[in-house]
């Protein structure tokens, strides 16, 4: 018997006070049997905090070759390409060459993605952006998921401040450069 995808929704009040992005957003997500609750939650962080019109999860798994998470025009063309996690040099590499921006959100270790990514050939490398998002946050945050969620999510100067009914999270957000490591 297959597994299925579990259903989170969440209401987010979400003040990206770095670029005056203010909204209530209603975010259904399916997590895969194959995802772990911190990739689940670090694509919800990373919705937020590139939110724009046209954003858009993929159809996951069903999309191998689509970015996890995009920002399209009016056309369709990708305006912003958004991976997750530890993706390799050749999808980095394809990212780059598809879209004028790329960005990875990560909840793993930056360095090892950087060593990981040392020496290899990827398009545009210099204009990436690498955000890791405080993993203790994210453990946090995970002993508290539910299937719906109700929270307020503020993010100014590299920071999370998160507000679950009457608790207060917060962590960084910090940006690395895989200059070095094309």
């Amino acid at each position: 018997m297959a597994l299925t995808a579990t259903i989170y929704n969440f209401d987010i009040e979400l003040a990206n006070v770095d670029r005056g992005v203010y909204e209530t957003l209603a975010v259904r997500v399916a997590q895969q049997p194959s995802e772990t609750e911190e990739y689940l939650l670090t694509r919800v962080i990373a919705y937020c905090l590139e939110y724009a019109e046209g954003i858009a999860f993929s159809r996951g798994l069903a999309e191998p070759d689509e970015p996890p998470l995009s920002v399209r025009d009016l056309t369709g063309a990708i305006r912003t390409w958004v991976e997750l996690g530890s993706p390799d040099a050749a999808r980095l590499h394809k990212a780059s060459k598809a879209s004028p921006r790329v960005a990875i959100y990560t909840h793993k270790d930056p360095l090892q993605l950087l060593r990981q990514l040392a020496g290899e050939r990827i398009h545009r490398v210099e204009s990436i952006e690498l955000y890791a998002i405080d993993r203790e946050l994210l453990a946090s945050l995970t002993s508290r998921l539910e299937r719906r969620m109700s929270f307020q999510l503020s993010f100014t100067e590299d920071h999370l401040y998160l507000t679950l009914g009457d608790e207060s999270l917060d962590g960084a957000v910090i940006r690395h450069s895989l200059v070095a490591a094309g």
